[in-house]
């Protein structure tokens, strides 16, 4: 397989969440044939379609850009190991706290929609927390299915749910 930019969102509302991401990112760099080519800085966002009971809980949240030959079969099934070695139990229930998550956002100009897998992420072009992140990388990109560049997708979206990087900076736009 010819190598193909994939773009990840990691995040992390349980224990030490930036540590749990720089250990995620390191995996990330481990990954065989793959190849990590950029990684935005970090924001901490407010829970987003959590339960009521986690929503005292911010995410913090950054995006990587790899370059890989992996299929986007293998690449899932390296980030999910990923984030069992992390700590993450899956236990059918959306939203509950967590160690890390990482969601493949776009593999290329691939569109996939299988039990395991849909590409690009249903709900990505909608979420601050991805797009602040990525139109710090790639501003210019867009992802497939969409027409509007990252930062034009990320103008469009209303000022709540607010993302702050963790240096202090506040982004709405």
């Amino acid at each position: 397989m010819a190598a193909c930019e994939a773009i990840l969102s990691l995040g992390s509302n349980q224990g030490d969440r930036l540590a749990w991401l720089k250990r995620a990112g390191l995996a990330l760099l481990a990954l065989p044939r793959t190849r990590l080519v950029a990684l935005s800085p970090v924001y901490e966002s407010d829970p987003v379609d959590v339960p009521e009971t986690c929503l005292a809980l911010p995410f913090l949240n950054c995006v990587a850009v790899l370059e890989t030959t992996l299929d986007p079969s293998a690449l899932s099934d390296a980030v999910h190991a990923i984030e069992a070695d992390l700590g993450r139990t899956r236990d059918g229930t959306r939203g509950q706290p967590r160690t890390i998550d990482i969601d493949i956002i776009a593999f290329g100009e691939l569109a996939l929609n299988t039990p395991a897998l849909t590409l690009p992420h249903p709900r990505a072009a909608a979420r601050r927390f991805v797009l602040q992140p990525l139109a710090d990388l790639r501003p210019g990109c867009v992802l497939p299915g969409q027409t509007r560049t990252v930062a034009e997708l990320l103008g469009a979206l209303p000022p709540v749910p607010s993302v702050r990087r963790l240096d202090g900076s506040s982004s709405s736009t």
